[in-house]
């Protein structure tokens, strides 16, 4: 299927989303349906120091990155990808590994290996399973700028 790239302001449900269910290996890219939100953020550590040859004002220097995505929605029993995201609630060490894709409106892609952090199952008596979880990074991610190639 041959996506169209957009451009100016899109919603948010147009980000595409998928995890790799075979762990890190492979390229397959699973969508965890019933998925409500998605955030990234980008955490950055910044080294600070005052010289004195600066006279009081901080020099900064970014020396590090990592990125959470925030997933919230609700458990879908049965859909491939939601199973597997909510089956890592239980589980520890490699077994939470993953890689994550992301395809923005304007066809960019952005890869990175993962570990899933399941956070939170169940919910109110009278509301609908939810299903929260976040992809951590796990080293340097793999930015892809569309070129309409």
């Amino acid at each position: 299927m041959n996506e169209t790239a957009k451009s100016g302001v899109n919603p948010v449900n147009e980000i595409k989303f998928g995890v790799n269910m075979s762990g890190r290996t492979g390229t397959t890219s699973t969508v965890v349906k019933d998925a409500e939100s998605l955030s990234i953020a980008i955490d950055n550590n910044i080294e600070e120091w005052k010289p004195m040859d600066q006279g009081g004002w901080s020099r900064r220097l970014m020396t590090a990155k990592s990125l959470s995505v925030s997933m919230g929605g609700k458990r879908n029993y049965g859909d491939p990808g939601n199973d597997y995201v909510a089956g890592l609630a239980f589980k520890n060490g490699q077994d939470c590994n993953s890689i994550f894709t992301i395809t923005f409106p304007n066809l960019d892609k952005l890869i990175f290996d993962c570990v899933i952090n399941a956070k939170t199952l169940g919910g109110d008596s009278t509301g609908i399973d939810a299903l929260e979880w976040e992809a951590l990074s796990d080293g340097k991610p793999e930015y892809i700028e569309y070129t309409g190639a």
